[in-house]
């Protein structure tokens, strides 16, 4: 092991200090990897005339006679090929190019779709495609039309003397010097980077320009011959000045000089009034007043109810008594946990409008109205083609692409981690059907835009439409629908009919090539052939193969890239009339697609993966690479974007006074395919719209795993800005956050320090020399760190905005992708990369956990960042959940595992830094908590049958005072569900399902929790969990099949047991009481009250044990005899037996 990890340093070390390489191949009908680059075709000949010679290198200038490529038309030309290969590669195996000739079976007419269709190149002996510009036609680089290939042309300006093929005219090269020098350099980045560390060589001039918002352009980032960073001279240099508390830029370029009219502008930023994105809308004093009070008052009363209850011991059963009184603590401090954090609710509201004004308007900082939005990546995380159908994957990136934001600022990127040409192939079918749902979305302003639920809406899809030909284009589009979701369907066996063909060619080749070398039938009898999967194009499928074979299965593969959709350009492009390829009309509309990337990390055996937050960690360093956008959005496969402005929801509170430091903006999780009375809280309607709402109030809410919006420097895992000014308090709306005064030097120096990543007693500035051991030796990577920092920051157009960034920074047109670029995101991907550095333990999402988004959060909230919880008045994202018993429990199981993990951990509540809150703090130490109650609530569900069948109860006698407090406790709890429902908006159904799953979940999933928890901790037996199967949805089948399906699963059985044993204690309880001679009805009064409490709450699981509609359950039986035997007890109590007297006595109330 030790060998392999030096070994590991020394391959990031080369890789840190050489530019990426990739070597271009196209593959083979038998997998076998041909060259095709000019370059590698020479030095492969070069190599086989004679290995006496040794290998070098000409640098050529460029002269006359050696003219290269125009640059516009060499960049395009590589995007255009970057975009049309596959890129795998890893641990030591060289990162290959390999180009597809398509990568579906239908054809592709989208020109940012990879294998699009095109002309083929007019050189003899040439299939090459011909070069293509954003709209897909040819590039042709001389006047007569001559289609020509890349390799070709270059072929034509190195050896060719730059003369035409066609006309044999010399080319003529484009002058874009012109709209070059029209474009202003973007302002620099004020930073404390060493210099010496940003001179680092480059792979090329990708990086420059990658560096631009942070280069000035007469130098780099510098400091001071002390080491700090020279502020004089980086005003001087980028022509600025200072504001009241930030930095303040000039349009003209002076210094400010009053006299010269320099601070005209300036003076107007001061008069401008402040146009705040979000507000903050306070729950009415009328709502929450009463309810605190509530809280306090059931406080006090639950105290004397215990002081009550501990000071009158029911001597007659004391350990009745004991066992009651010990879970009646518990239960009273665990309510205080979860009641102390919903003391200080808050609702939020965005302004959309003002947005738009800000960001997309032309002013002058803006002259063209471009937009000035910060970019943003979304994740979508996949495993298992089998359990998370590619269906429901395939409408999920179908709402991406569709959303409303600038297309050239979003990027999506589909993390598959179980490496299957199945998921493969629906991502192509799904961005090739983009080209055609994404313009009719644009054009009729859809909702949602996820084709398959739009298409199922329940409601009139006509309302509000009111152009003339969207009838019949939404009767177009769902015909193509149809024909999609027929080829998604039909993928699998498509994809085993190809390889079986495939398969048994090569098998017979392999037959002839063994009787051509004079091999016997033994031999061919012998003769075994790997059973590849196979591409559309003919050629292995690098990824797991479905029958695995080594190097390509589950947990041994290289690492896959794939451009799905190239970057679009950076202008809008609208349709065109002569179009035949769409059958919409999209002359007015916009037809430009997001970014759209296929991942699936290197996985080798011998390494931990850490499971799903090791492939977002993966996704985290990628998108760095290719697109860098400073904020990150992560969705599951199966949540799609049901609002098309969410993202700009979310980012209202990122770019608003005070979003640099916010870490993420957390929206709620809302679920379709409920059954409607929702038996199992599959919604989660209190946790999401009452502790959610009440966590913003104080440091934020939790990260809860999929819809969240995450600023990508917190993933990193650095402190937020001016994080010395602010200090722990009890929340932040009731009692306002206390801010210390700082010496003058030392706010000098916090406002000096771009970055800051401090543990939680030492803050130490950013040091590029510190950054391999942190984020690995990728150039790329670290130098992307200060750029995305940058670009999220919010807009300064305020004094009072700090540390925001000039208005029209964002402005500039994103780079073009290159085969460096890709191979270093194939390298980062690696299985090796995260080893000997901070990913998982301090950067990105946090690995040992099964919860890893609680996790996550909590360390970001431990640093001092805040959250927010944005509620839209349309839901945001929607999503699908476990319907079934036995897969809502296990999903339970899951869950509070996490819990009992983090409790357990270095991530428990109890440890946490004074920059958290105390309430945040309290709520935090809840959830590492809430499953150890299961112990105390098991004990509690069967004291009712204990004291039914010894005939005592907890209570000497049911007297008044025992009487009263039950009274005030429970009227208190319904008063404060009632607030509760008032301020969140949830319904009493709501509030009663969740109670009733509280008991249900903790008396099952819990408990099973808190055992496999106790295990890893003391006997270190790792859990392994199941995908939660999401359901592609079957028009034909009832749409709540799943359910009434029974599978059994030992997490039922407590709660069976708890029911049958209270129904067997009241029947025992009655018949007692009915035969003694001395009947003690209010023990059985009260034991028999308490049974039916337990068994109110577990009315929906046993409603789920009985099984589908319309069929006679065994249950039904077990209550028919219970019920029986009770009657008949009565019957015997009202017309005795000859001979007995006596029998059941008077009943006396207290």
């Amino acid at each position: 092991m030790a060998s392999r990890s030096s070994k590991h340093l020394e391959m990031q070390q080369n890789r840190s200090s050489l530019p990426p390489t990739v070597t271009f191949a196209r593959r083979t009908s038998s997998g076998r990897y041909v060259n095709y680059s000019r370059d590698d075709l020479d030095s492969e000949i070069a190599s086989e005339m004679s290995g006496e010679f040794v290998n070098y290198t000409v640098q050529i200038p460029p002269t006359p006679d050696n003219q290269p490529m125009d640059a516009s038309i060499s960049q395009r030309v590589e995007q255009q090929y970057v975009s049309s290969s596959l890129f795998t590669g890893g641990y030591n195996s060289v990162t290959r190019a390999h180009l597809m000739d398509k990568v579906i079976e239908s054809e592709t007419s989208h020109p940012q779709m990879a294998g699009a269709k095109g002309s083929l190149c007019s050189i003899p002996g040439c299939d090459g495609k011909v070069m293509s510009d954003e709209r897909g036609e040819d590039i042709l680089p001389c006047e007569c039309d001559f289609k020509i290939c890349r390799d070709c042309y270059v072929d034509a300006v190195k050896t060719g003397g730059g003369i035409c093929p066609g006309c044999k005219e010399v080319y003529k090269e484009e002058d874009d010097e012109k709209e070059a020098g029209s474009r202003q350099p973007p302002l620099s980045l004020p930073s404390n980077i060493e210099g010496a560390k940003m001179t680092r060589r480059l792979s090329s001039s990708k990086m420059e320009r990658r560096l631009s918002l942070l280069k000035s352009s007469k130098s780099a980032l510098v400091k001071s011959q002390v080491g700090e960073f020279d502020h004089n001279r980086w005003l001087f240099e980028t022509h600025g000045t200072y504001g009241y508390g930030n930095a303040f830029w000039t349009k003209d370029g002076g210094l400010g000089d009053e006299a010269n009219g320099g601070s005209t502008e300036h003076m107007e930023l001061l008069n401008k009034p402040w146009r705040p994105l979000t507000r903050k809308l306070k729950i009415p004093a009328a709502v929450i007043s009463p309810y605190r009070l509530l809280i306090f008052v059931r406080m006090v009363v639950l105290a004397l109810f215990l002081q009550w209850r501990i000071t009158n011991p029911n001597n007659e059963a004391i350990w009745l008594w004991f066992m009651s009184i010990v879970c009646e603590v518990w239960f009273a401090f665990s309510w205080l946990l979860d009641q102390l954090p919903k003391l200080c609710p808050v609702n939020r509201s965005t302004d959309l409008n003002v947005l738009k004004e800000k960001f997309e308007t032309p002013n002058p900082h803006n002259p063209t109205g471009k937009s000035d939005l910060p970019g943003v990546d979304i994740f979508v995380s996949t495993a298992d083609p089998e359990k998370e159908p590619p269906l429901v994957t395939a409408n999920t990136i179908l709402s991406i692409l569709a959303a409303d934001y600038p297309v050239e600022k979003l990027s999506c990127y589909v993390s598959d981690d179980g490496g299957a040409l199945l998921t493969f192939e629906a991502m192509a079918e799904a961005a090739s059907f983009a080209n055609l749902w994404v313009p009719f979305c644009r054009k009729h302003d859809i909702e949602p835009r996820n084709p398959e639920s739009y298409f199922s809406l329940k409601r009139d899809p006509f309302k509000n439409k009111v152009k003339t030909d969207f009838v019949k284009d939404r009767r177009r589009v769902k015909r193509e629908y149809d024909e999609f979701k027929v080829r998604i369907n039909g993928l699998p066996d498509s994809i085993r009919r190809r390889s079986d063909a495939y398969n048994a060619r090569e098998e017979i080749k392999a037959m002839q090539l063994r009787r051509e070398n004079g091999g016997g039938e033994e031999t061919l009898e012998n003769l075994k052939i790997v059973k590849a999967t196979w591409m559309a194009d003919g050629t292995h499928w690098p990824g797991t193969w479905v029958i695995s074979s080594p190097e390509h299965s589950k947990g041994d593969h290289a690492g896959i890239i794939q451009v799905m959709l190239k970057p679009p350009s950076d202008e809008p492009l609208n349709g065109t009339t002569t179009d035949t390829t769409s059958p919409l009309d999209i002359s007015e509309v916009d037809i430009r697609l997001p970014l759209l990337v296929y991942v699936s990390r290197e996985k080798r055996p011998g390494y931990d993966h850490n499971k799903k937050a090791g492939a977002m960690n993966a996704l985290v360093r990628a998108s760095a690479i290719m697109s860098n956008g400073p904020f990150i959005l992560n969705l599951d496969c199966d949540h799609y974007i049901y609002n098309s402005q969410a993202i700009r929801e979310g980012m209202c509170f990122m770019m608003d006074r005070g979003g640099d430091r916010l870490c993420y903006i957390q929206f709620p999780q809302r679920f379709e395919g409920i059954d409607p009375s929702d038996r199992y809280a599959n919604h989660n309607t209190v946790f999401f719209d009452v502790n959610m709402r009440a966590l913003d109030g104080l440091q934020g809410p939790v990260y809860v795993g999929t819809g969240c919006l995450f600023r990508r420097l917190a993933l990193y895992g650095f402190d937020p800005p001016r994080s010395k000014e602010y200090h722990t308090g009890f929340c932040s709306c009731c009692c306002s956050a206390r801010r210390k005064k700082r010496a003058a030097a030392a706010a000098a120096s916090i406002e000096s320090r771009a970055l800051q990543m401090g543990d939680d007693s030492d803050e130490e500035e950013m040091n590029l020399s510190q950054f391999p051991k942190k984020f690995g030796n990728s150039s790329f990577l670290i130098d992307s760190i200060p750029v995305a920092e940058f670009q999220g920051r919010p807009l300064a157009d305020h004094p009072s905005v700090k540390n925001g960034r000039p208005p029209g920074a964002l402005t500039i047109p994103r780079e073009l992708l290159d085969a460096p670029t890709v191979a270093e995101a194939i390298s980062v991907i690696s299985c090796w990369y995260e080893d000997k550095t901070e990913w998982g333990s301090r950067v990105g999402w946090i690995y040992g956990s099964v919860t890893e988004d609680v996790v996550t959060g909590y360390r970001m909230h431990n640093r001092g960042w805040r959250s927010i919880y944005c509620v839209t008045k349309r839901d945001a994202f929607r999503g699908t959940a476990p319907i079934n018993l036995t897969d809502r429990l296990h999903q339970v199981l899951r869950w509070a595992t996490g819990s009992v993990e983090i409790f357990f951990s270095r991530n428990n509540a109890l440890l946490a830094s004074p920059k958290m809150k105390i309430l945040q703090r309290i709520a935090y130490l809840n959830v590492g908590i809430y499953p150890f109650t299961s112990f105390f609530l098991i004990l509690y569900c069967f004291l009712p049958a204990l004291s039914l069948f010894s005939g005592q109860f907890i209570v000497q006698t049911l007297n008044v005072t025992f009487l009263v407090y039950l009274l005030s406790i429970t009227v208190t709890l319904c008063m404060l569900a009632i607030l509760e429902i008032k301020w969140s908006g949830i319904t009493l159904e709501d509030w009663w399902r969740n109670e009733q799953f509280w008991l249900i979940g903790g008396t099952s999933a819990h408990l099973a929790a808190v055992l496999q928890g106790l295990l890893k901790v003391v006997a270190g037996i790792e859990i392994s969990f199941t995908l939660t199967s999401k359901s592609a949805g079957d028009e034909n089948d009832d749409d709540f099949v799943d359910l009434y399906i029974i599978k059994w699963t030992s997490l039922m059985i407590p709660p069976i047991t708890i029911m049958m044993t209270n129904l067997i204690a009241i029947a025992v309880g009655v018949s007692r009481t009915i035969y003694s001679t001395i009947p003690q009805w209010s023990r059985l009064l009260g034991g028999v009250f308490f049974s039916f409490w337990v068994l109110a709450h577990l009315y929906p699981f046993a409603k789920g044990l009985m099984g589908r509609r319309g069929r006679t359950p065994t249950i039904v039986f077990v209550w028919s005899g219970l019920i029986a035997i009770t009657i008949s007890l009565l019957w015997v109590a009202i017309d005795p037996p000859a001979g007995s007297t006596g029998i059941g006595g008077s009943f006396q109330f207290p």
